[in-house]
């Protein structure tokens, strides 16, 4: 029953794919074809799934850009007493990138032409090859790219596949929910995948129960799939393509076709509880209305009765194997609005709620993905954590025919997926209360309809001083100017796409905001704009430390901890991220330490827990301490240090966790050994704990002014077990109120952060520069 109803160059549309014309590539109308199969010069290795209509290639290549690096002067034979703890060099990085292109099966010929004709590097003879297509296409693989086809078996490529987007894809799966507004609800991703039900319908439905990574069975399947849709409609409506079928079914009215529960009944069947607008037979109108359906209507009662039937099999299996998750994929479901509405429906249905049905934003890429890491099994990808490239992706389109409904109705549509290797392996924080319900973000920027359309204004707004302040970084070079533009472009564009379609990279938030804009301009080979901002405040700062210091340790206890607290808040103002700071901090610069502290609210702050807090402290020490650093500078050296050092002398040890990557003007793990070698130099206390490692520097494995728990460095968590950490102090805006706020830990922490955007201090109540101090106790 139914419910009624390369490295770089160039600047291209965020979301959709890339539209070409006539068949020929070089007639694209969107993108040059090397800005679609990028870097094939250094690609390594090959997969293909070739499907009834649609092809989607997959390769391996290495990726050259620029990072900013920090050395000692000593290494350079400059003065060590000099101002700045270290230097900043510019070197070239090579790093590890997946390639996922889709496009239709009508344009195969040309695409492997361009890819014969610009591969110079690959180290393999061999192309891994899945999908019915396979075989079909097999001699003109061989012929046009001269590698050697090798066929892998679809089921298996499909579970890799899915496995590996569902573990390294935060907000891959979604939920889709007819009403909402927008119609996807995605879902973060469960530490532990396993078990979950795939049902994947090609021409047929086939459906698999996954356990591990390498142990699934096929437990079910029908003949009535996609492949009776595409068939039955043809004959019906006389309407040869896949996608004009699909077309027609969004613009039907099934109820002219499908005979209801009220058609029988005269309304609701009371007894049974069935409402009046299920369909009680598909089609059951034809038979005795004298008249001629429309092809919409026709194709509309086909496409609900097969979703249904699918629908109530996937449960009914699901049910018996006691699962309650199951993603579908396979062509049939394309994104299309109508077929993932009556899924659902049918789902919710039959299982009264205790089944979810799950959709996936890159379910088109699976086999090939699939195929590509059984041929790179010898590189074992899956020991790494990769994280998608925002800045080269194509974005999830609307299903809603109200927005780009033009992207809709065109063909030959070529849709990108990039994946970048991260330097570190991810794992959760240890810590978190629970793993499985935590979600990092504290607002939904793609529910909250005032809240995005504000902080896209937002960083429209800032868009023009990051490109200045790009072009600044690099000042030797003679075509920064030209690549922050092409920066400039691209990100603006990214921004557009997400005005339209808030959920083409998953959840929106102030997170993926500023991670999409860290994207770019990596993407344009801007490593670290802040690099020379950040290398002079930390100088600055350093010649202050000692004075700090001296004044701190003159003050009785009970203010020395108020007056602590206060530097760590009055650091944390320092932060170019905020549009309020930056402008005084670039028109005032006599602007310091003391002027910040002058800036905070007093108190009683808007969050104030402080008194908590120090009752705690007047208690038993804490065995370790684990604090996320947000800013260089003033923060990190005149706010952080003095509180470590205060915790060290307590008798805590203390985990020192900055970024791994530059982000804004946040202190990066390597720019923290040379500040904290500095303050060593003159500080007995940090000295003696780095030589007993009571302080220990350690990297987070992100890159991002945000902070997601569930993503942090695998050695970062095993120090976290090791030492007993009992404490965990976040600090930041970005860390502590746009991430974390509602974070539940299994042991005390402290939230700490200065708002610096006056629309976000509205929202929370309060005002520019107001406080927040939040010290929670786990319940136990």
């Amino acid at each position: 029953m139914a419910e009624r109803g390369g490295r770089g160059g160039g600047s291209r549309s965020g979301g959709g794919g890339v539209v070409v014309s006539g068949g020929s590539l070089d007639k694209s109308i969107t993108l040059p074809p090397d800005e679609i199969f990028r870097n094939l010069e250094n690609a390594k290795r090959f997969a293909i799934d070739i499907g009834g209509s649609l092809a989607k290639l997959a390769y391996y290549s290495t990726v050259q850009h620029k990072v900013a690096r920090v050395r000692s002067f000593d290494q350079s034979g400059k003065d060590a007493e000099n101002e700045s703890p270290y230097e900043i060099t510019v070197q070239e990085e090579i790093t590890a990138r997946l390639h996922f292109i889709k496009f239709e099966n009508a344009y195969i010929e040309t695409c492997l032409d361009f890819v014969k004709d610009h591969l110079v590097n690959t180290e393999t003879k061999v192309i891994k090859a899945t999908g019915g297509g396979a075989y079909k296409f097999k001699d003109l693989i061989e012929k046009k790219l001269g590698l050697k086809v090798d066929k892998e078996d679809v089921m298996t490529c499909l579970i890799k596949g899915c496995n590996f987007v569902l573990k390294n894809i935060p907000h891959e799966a979604f939920a889709y929910l007819k009403d909402a507004d927008p119609e996807f609800r995605f879902q973060m991703n469960h530490p532990n995948i396993f078990p979950y039900l795939l049902v994947n319908i090609g021409s047929g439905v086939s459906i698999v129960k996954v356990e591990t990574e390498d142990k699934f069975e096929w437990i079910g399947g029908s003949s009535i799939g996609g492949g009776t849709f595409w068939g039955l409609g043809a004959l019906l409506t006389k309407t040869k393509k896949f996608d004009e079928l699909l077309q027609l079914a969004s613009k039907g009215q099934h109820t002219n076709v499908d005979m209801l529960v009220k058609d029988v009944y005269g309304g609701a069947y009371q007894t049974l509880g069935l409402s009046g607008n299920l369909i009680a037979s598909s089609f059951g109108k034809s038979a005795t209305a004298d008249k001629d359906f429309s092809k919409e209507d026709m194709a509309k009662s086909l496409l609900h009765m097969i979703s249904n039937d699918i629908g109530q099999l996937a449960c009914l299996y699901a049910k018996l194997h006691n699962l309650n998750k199951i993603y579908f994929g396979g062509f049939f479901i394309r994104g299309h609005p109508v077929t993932m509405r009556t899924i659902t429906y049918s789902i919710n249905f039959f299982s009264k709620g205790e089944v979810q049905a799950l959709f996936l934003r890159h379910e088109g890429y699976l086999g090939a993905i699939g195929a590509f890491l059984k041929g790179a099994e010898e590189d074992n990808p899956n020991q790494y954590s990769w994280g998608e490239n925002y800045a080269s992706s194509s974005g999830l389109m609307s299903t809603s025919p109200d927005i780009c409904p033009m992207q809709r109705e065109r063909s030959g549509t070529f849709d990108m997926l990039e994946m970048d290797r991260l330097e570190r392996t991810l794992v959760n924080l240890p810590l978190l209360k629970d793993p499985s319900v935590y979600v990092p973000d504290t607002v939904d920027l793609t529910d909250d309809a005032m809240a995005r359309k504000y902080w896209l204004s937002c960083f429209e707004d800032a868009l023009d001083g990051v490109a200045k302040r790009a072009v600044a970084s690099q000042p030797d070079s003679v075509d920064a100017a030209e690549r922050a533009e092409k920066f400039r472009q691209k990100y603006w564009d990214k921004l557009q796409t997400l005005r339209q379609q808030p959920f083409a990279y998953g959840t929106l938030t102030v997170r993926s905001l500023l991670d999409t804009r860290e994207h770019c301009l990596n993407e344009f080979n801007f490593p670290d704009p802040y690099s020379k901002v950040k290398q002079k405040e930390n100088g600055i700062a350093l010649k202050y430390y000692q004075s700090v210091i001296e004044s701190l340790d003159a003050l009785g206890w009970e203010e020395r901890q108020f007056a602590l607290v206060k530097g760590l808040l009055a650091g944390n103002v320092f932060d170019w991220g905020a549009k309020a700071v930056s402008e005084v901090l670039e028109t005032e610069p006599q602007f310091g330490f003391e002027e910040a502290k002058e800036k905070l609210q007093e108190r009683p702050w808007l969050e104030d827990s402080y008194n908590e807090w120090l009752e705690r402290l007047k208690g038993s020490p804490h065995k370790c301490a684990l604090i996320f650093a947000d800013n260089s500078g003033i923060d990190i050296i005149l706010g952080v240090f003095p509180f470590v050092r205060e915790l060290l002398s307590r008798g805590t040890e203390v985990i020192l966790a900055c970024n791994s990557g530059p982000a804004l003007n946040d202190v990066t793990y390597s720019e923290s050994l040379f500040v904290t070698e500095r303050i060593a130099a003159t500080d007995a206390i940090i000295r003696s704990a780095l030589k007993e490692e009571k302080l220990l520097l350690v990297q987070t494995g992100s890159s991002s002014p945000c902070l997601d728990l569930s993503r942090l460095d695998k050695g970062l968590a095993n120090l976290v077990r090791e030492r007993k950490t009992d404490l965990v102090i976040i600090e930041g805006m970005g860390r502590a109120i746009h991430t974390n706020y509602y974070a539940e830990l299994k042991c005390e922490s402290l939230k700490l952060a200065v708002i610096k955007n006056s629309w976000l201090a509205d929202r929370l109540g309060g005002k520019l520069f107001s406080v927040i101090f939040k010290y929670e106790v786990p319940l136990k």
